[in-house]
């Protein structure tokens, strides 16, 4: 189709198919020719890159399962033959259903429904797994003797783990929190960080064992931590990891 004989439709069409990344080789270089050339176009390029702005600020790249191209390959084989068909039968029909069918608008319009498709649950999926990440899979609740729960270790699926105070620890001047765990009693409590204040802080577990039913305790300790490479002080609140629900 000559530029001049374009409609707005069509080049509003072609400049999003553009921007998704749908034109490629040869024809895209001559489009780019025609966007360095072309005022009208060239704004329907930014407008379609706005629009999407805030979807590609979004998404992470997920890498694709290996035989991902290969499945769809294979369906778009399979998908082709009868799409032929069908467009043959809209030919012999002639009149308004073959004009229909052969509507370069009509066929960019469910181009762009598929691949903004694609990209919305390319977004769901980056969702849903941000949120799984964000959900711990083991959590400790620290009582204090008063069985009042002072913080919790939440430890997160890539091997995250942290204290989150909830409330507020004395810690005399010159000392401070030390966080330990314990797996074996053979084997001892373990420290895993060392803060002055209460707040949230992430725990140094390194090669150390973590799994269910595990000890996490805090004591008051010099401010250098304990000088005994073991928990000296008193214990401030302790508690098990569990399965998180």
């Amino acid at each position: 189709m000559s530029p001049s004989l374009e409609s707005a439709p069509d080049r509003d069409a072609l400049a999003g198919e553009y921007v998704l990344g749908l034109v490629e080789g040869a024809d895209r270089e001559r489009l780019e020719q025609r966007i360095a050339r072309e005022p009208a176009l060239a704004a329907s390029v930014e407008t379609w890159r706005g629009h999407l702005a805030a979807i590609d600020a979004t998404a992470r790249p997920i890498p694709p399962s290996p035989g991902l191209w290969a499945r769809i390959e294979a369906e778009i084989a399979g998908i082709l033959p009868a799409a032929e068909r069908g467009r043959a039968k809209a030919l012999k029909a002639g009149g308004t259903l073959a004009d229909w069918w052969n509507s370069l608008f009509i066929w960019r319009g469910a181009a762009f429904a598929g691949a903004l498709a694609a990209i919305l649950l390319a977004i769901g999926l980056n969702g849903a797994l941000d949120r799984a990440k964000r959900q711990p899979v083991m959590v400790a609740v620290l009582l204090t003797d008063a069985n009042v729960a002072a913080a919790v270790v939440n430890t997160y699926p890539d091997g995250r783990v942290e204290m989150v105070p909830l409330q507020n620890i004395a810690v005399p001047a010159g000392m401070a929190l030390e966080i330990w765990t314990l797996w074996d009693r053979t084997v001892g409590p373990r420290s895993v960080g060392l803060i002055d204040r209460a707040r949230t802080t992430p725990l140094r577990l390194d090669q150390l064992p973590l799994g269910t039913n595990q000890l996490f305790e805090i004591t008051i300790e010099p401010a250098t931590g304990s000088p005994t490479g073991r928990p000296t002080g008193p214990i401030v609140a302790k508690g098990n990891t569990a399965q998180a629900l």
